[in-house]
Parts: structure tokens; sequence; C-alpha cells
């Protein structure tokens, strides 16, 4: 028997069943604590502020309101996990 014989054979449709089973049961309590954590009050505070303290630091480096506002904007887009996952299912399909 060639060592790759026990990778060929097909899955126990019950071994298979009970993982999708607990897969349904789980996921969907942690898309939403997720969701809880990064849509909370808190989030979009430290959100604010992370926005705002980038864009104050790049004025103070110099950098005019057009390009602090455009580096600022492309900063906030790295921060929103929501948008990038949307990109990935997006590129996905």
């Amino acid at each position: 028997m060639s060592p790759h014989k026990e990778h060929d054979q097909i899955p126990d449709p019950e071994k298979i069943k009970e993982i999708l089973d607990v897969v349904a049961e789980k996921v969907p309590g942690l898309l939403k604590e997720l969701s809880n954590i990064l849509y909370s009050p808190e989030s979009a505070k430290q959100y604010a502020e992370a926005a705002a303290i980038f864009y104050k630091e790049l004025k103070k480096a110099g950098m005019s309101e057009s390009e602090a506002y455009e580096l600022t904007s492309q900063y906030l887009s790295t921060l929103n996990i929501g948008r990038m996952m949307k990109g990935v299912s997006v590129h996905n399909e």
C-alpha cells in the first residue's frame, strides 16, 4: 500500500456532517462577536482618535491640508475591516 493511499480515500460523510454542524453552530456567534468588537462605540472612538492623531502629525510635519487629507483617507481605508473584507470577496468571485 502506498503512503498516499490513505489520503486518496473518501472522507466519512458522517464526520463531514459533524464538522459542518459544529461550524454552522459556532461561526454565527463568532461573527457577531467580531462585529461587536469592530463596530462598538469604543472602537468608533479609537478609530476617530487614530485618524485625528494621524492627520495632526502629517500637518505638523509640514504637509498641506490636501496632502494630509488624502493620506489620512488612505490610512483610514486600511483600518476599515469591513471594506477590506468586501474587497476580498469581490476579488474572489
